[in-house]
């Protein structure tokens, strides 16, 4: 569905250039947003690089190991069906982490390898868990204590302070977790009230 999409725009984007005679800008901003988008591509390459590589340095050192034990209480009170020592909740705490220090490339593997964990835990259905709510939910707010991407974005295009925005964004972040976990156990409880779970 999405290919049409974008193929639809595309093509309208295409026609309406020849229309009004602006195909040679048409042209233009093919070629200038291919250059800035390699141009992207290589500094967030550079960022995930390092950012990575601390990550592997934190797991070998057991850091990480010791981030998940503290912050397995909350998570066992945020996904009660899954139980401490099933691999989902290893995927789900990993990914967590790697969403916390902006690295969201490195975060998608984790999530979806708890996502089929999930799923077998909820007994292979089509019609998605409690839990598997739940970690959409954070995922899509995004918690983050330090915005890899973005400050490799304002690295790449010369900002003077790229790291100005890591209050904001742990601010923004933590805001938009607490409103989600709000709103998926507010619905949660009144489906449950009606009998519809």
């Amino acid at each position: 569905m999405i290919n049409i999409i974008w193929v639809t725009l595309l093509v309208i984007g295409l026609v309406y250039a020849a229309f009004n005679g602006t195909i040679p800008e048409v042209n233009e901003a093919i070629f200038t947003g291919a250059k800035e988008a390699v141009t992207i591509c290589l500094g967030l390459i550079s960022i995930l690089v390092f950012w990575l590589g601390l990550m592997k340095i934190a797991e070998v050192a057991g850091l990480l190991k010791n981030f998940s034990k503290w912050m397995q209480p909350i998570f066992r009170r945020l996904f009660p069906e899954v139980p401490a020592d099933h691999p989902a909740m290893g995927y789900i705490l990993s990914n967590m982490t790697a969403n916390m220090f902006g690295l969201g490339n490195a975060a998608t593997p984790m999530g979806i390898k708890a996502m089929e964990e999930l799923k077998r835990l909820n007994g292979d259905r089509d019609v998605a868990s409690r839990s598997m709510i739940t970690l959409l939910a954070i995922n899509t707010a995004g918690l983050s204590l330090i915005p890899t991407t973005i400050i490799s974005i304002r690295m790449t295009y010369d900002s003077i302070a790229p790291t100005e925005i890591v209050g904001a964004t742990i601010l923004v972040t933590t805001i938009s977790t607490i409103g989600a976990i709000t709103i998926d156990r507010l619905f949660y409880y009144r489906r449950k009230r009606k009998g519809r779970i």
